[in-house]
C-alpha cells in the first residue's frame, strides 16, 4: 500500500510516472496545507485556491526538489510564496493586531459528547480563533512549529529568513497569541455572564 510509503519514495514513483503516487503526496499533505492557507487568506474560497494551486506548483516542480530538506519543508515554503503572491494580487487586507471586532460568537447547541471532548474542541477553537486573528507572518510561524512540528531551521528554509529570526518572531508572536486569547476569553467570559 502507498500510504506506508515515505514522502521520498512517493516522490520517486510520481517521477517514473505513478500518478496515483502524488495523489497519495497530496492526500498525505493536503490537511495541513489548507490550514496554512486559511491562516494567509483568512476565508475558505482564498484558501481553497492557494492549496490547490501550491499542489500544481509543487507537481511541476517536483524534479527540482533536491532532497537536501524534507519534502514538507519544501512544500509547505511553496505554500508560503503562493499565498504571498495571492494575497498580493487579491490586496487582501489582513486584520489589525489590534482590532477588537473580529471575534466569532460561539453558539450554544446540545451536544452528545463528553465534557472532556467538549472541553478540548473548545480549546482548539478559542486557540484556532486567537491564531487567525494574528498577523499572517506570526500565524505562520505558529503553524509551523506546533502544528507542522518543523524545527526553527526549517521554518526559516520555508520562509526564506535566518533562524535566529525565527526564533524571535516565535517568541512575539507567542507573546501575540497569549494576548489575543486573553481577550478572547475575557470577552466570552462576559458574553456568558
Amino acid at each position: 500500500m502507498q500510504s506506508k510509503l515515505s514522502d521520498t519514495d512517493l516522490i520517486e514513483r510520481t517521477l517514473a510516472g505513478d500518478q496515483s503516487a502524488y495523489a497519495d503526496l497530496v492526500k498525505r499533505h493536503q490537511r495541513f496545507v489548507f490550514t496554512l492557507a486559511v491562516r494567509f487568506a483568512k476565508n475558505r474560497e482564498d484558501a481553497e485556491e492557494i492549496a490547490q494551486d501550491c499542489f500544481i506548483k509543487a507537481y511541476r516542480s517536483l524534479e527540482s526538489f533536491q532532497r537536501q530538506s524534507k519534502f514538507t519543508t519544501w512544500l509547505y515554503s511553496i505554500v508560503y510564496t503562493t499565498a504571498m503572491t495571492t494575497l498580493r494580487k487579491k490586496r487582501i487586507a489582513t486584520d489589525s493586531i489590534d482590532d477588537e471586532d473580529t471575534f466569532i460568537q460561539v453558539e450554544n447547541k446540545p451536544s452528545s459528547y463528553d465534557e472532556n471532548n467538549v472541553e478540548n474542541k473548545s480549546r482548539s477553537f478559542y486557540l484556532s480563533q486567537a491564531i487567525d486573528q494574528l498577523l499572517p507572518d506570526d500565524a505562520t510561524i505558529i503553524t509551523l512549529f506546533y502544528k507542522g512540528e518543523q524545527s526553527l531551521e526549517e521554518i526559516a528554509q520555508t520562509m526564506g529568513i535566518e533562524a535566529n529570526t525565527v526564533k524571535v518572531k516565535l517568541f512575539r508572536a507567542r507573546q501575540r497569541l497569549k494576548d489575543k486569547l486573553e481577550r478572547n476569553l475575557k470577552h466570552e467570559a462576559k458574553e456568558l455572564i
